[in-house]
């Protein structure tokens, strides 16, 4: 057998293969590669309005018995033989009219993007958000699952963006998120159903139920001071130590409140917490997730964050360096329980329901997985890494007992070929996203 003769082969078949490509890589770069953010939106917020005013008919037509909740992934697993209708529905609605629209608006979406470079950055910003929630409401108009897998996708990016300062830019590994998410919770709603609501555990509300909304922000902040205090009583101890030791403490420190909650009769005990009103609608969950993205960003960015990666990479280095190591990691892991806990607490409004069960070791699974499938040390990719994680957990939901082989062998193929996840050491950077291509 001629084997020099196969690798030739097989070497020559290679490198056709790597030319074919970069070759499509070279092509979408040289017809979509001028295109900047501000035309994406538009073409996506083309197409959501198709599917708003279009939608029913087109699935009708298609022989869809319903507009596709999320992309067509419960019909294409439940019923096969609707696939055809589903990629035709897809295409139509989704990837025609946005590459289309955001390729005919190439020019005007590029001066509107110099127009507002010469502006200050929190116009663009403003704008660019805008017409992103725009696009994220009409949506989730279509149906209650959208808004609710939407509600919960921001959450588990604030999530994510609050252990990746301790586990990524801290470099420790903390295992306390999800009781971090417990206080916030149980703060947030005990302090709305004892101010706002007639409630059989809490008694009469003690200011009227018109000014709840008003003061649900500052629930969510009780909930993340809870939080915080929380995360002091463990940090002052728990940072003696590292490595495995503070993995150890931490762990404890989750079935510590776990079983304090289930033990606390006024607030429900192992039964949960009921009634907690309706405040967590869709614009208050994307403004906190985007307050919680921008002052985690510049945290890492600032004087604070840079001695954090000092600590990381080398903690005498940054002792000798007058860095106090101690007091940075005890604010950064106060700083990070606090935007746990707001998120808990959205968490538990926009479920209106809370129970001990939620903030167990599953629940920490499915952080560090978000965490490390989207990358350590990145914002990015902690955004990446939470919503790809809840929409492929969502797609694959009507596969019931399988998603859970299914999702397990991904993240084994991503820590095989991305070992540091999708997007790792990354850093978000806002104006240069909004600035023009041409």
């Amino acid at each position: 057998m001629d084997f020099k003769g196969e690798s030739a082969k097989n070497m020559v078949n290679k490198k056709a293969s790597q030319r074919k490509g970069r070759g499509v890589k070279a092509w979408l770069a040289r017809v979509f590669g001028r295109i900047p953010l501000i035309g994406w939106l538009m073409g996506s917020l083309g197409a959501v309005l198709i599917e708003y005013f279009l939608g029913d008919a087109l699935s009708y037509y298609l022989g869809l018995p319903k507009i596709p909740v999320l992309f067509g992934s419960s019909i294409i697993l439940k019923k096969p033989a609707l696939i055809p209708g589903a990629l035709a529905y897809l295409l139509l609605v989704y990837a025609l009219p946005v590459s289309l629209i955001a390729k005919s608006m190439t020019r005007p979406a590029n001066r509107l993007a110099r127009l507002l470079a010469s502006r200050p950055v929190s116009l663009a910003t403003l704008i660019h958000l805008g017409l992103f929630y725009l696009i994220l409401h009409l949506w989730a108009e279509i149906s209650d699952y959208r808004l609710l897998v939407l509600k919960l996708t921001m959450i588990a990016v604030m999530l994510t963006l609050s252990i990746n300062v301790i586990n990524g830019y801290m470099g420790e590994f903390s295992c306390s998120h999800p009781g971090f998410m417990a206080l916030g919770a149980y703060g947030a709603s005990i302090t709305t159903l004892l101010l706002c609501v007639d409630d059989k555990l809490m008694g009469p509300a003690l200011l009227p139920a018109a000014a709840g909304p008003w003061l649900f922000p500052l629930a969510l902040i009780v909930g993340g001071i809870v939080a915080s205090l929380g995360a002091l009583v463990i940090a002052i101890p728990s940072f003696r130590t590292r490595g495995d030791y503070l993995a150890i403490i931490s762990l404890a420190f989750l079935f510590i409140v776990k079983s304090l909650i289930e033990n606390l009769e006024f607030a429900g005990g192992p039964r949960g917490m009921s009634g907690q009103p309706d405040y967590a609608g869709l614009p208050t969950v994307f403004i906190v997730m985007v307050l919680c993205v921008w002052t985690i960003n510049n945290f890492v960015r600032s004087t604070m964050g840079k001695a954090l990666c000092a600590v990381r990479d080398n903690e005498l280095a940054a002792e000798a360096m007058t860095v106090n190591t101690r007091k940075t990691k005890i604010v950064t892991f106060m700083f990070a329980a606090f935007w746990a806990g707001v998120a808990g607490g959205l968490f538990a409004h926009v479920l209106r329901y809370v129970n001990p069960g939620s903030f167990g070791v599953q629940r920490l699974a499915e952080i560090l997985a978000m965490l490390y499938f989207g990358g350590l040390n990145s914002v990015t990719g902690s955004i990446v890494g939470a919503v790809s994680f809840n929409l492929l957990s969502e797609a694959l939901r009507p596969l019931e007992l399988y998603k859970w082989i299914i999702i397990p062998l991904l993240f084994i193929l991503v820590m095989l070929y991305r070992p540091t996840g999708l997007i790792a050491f990354t850093e978000f950077k806002p104006r240069e996203l909004m600035r023009p291509k041409e």
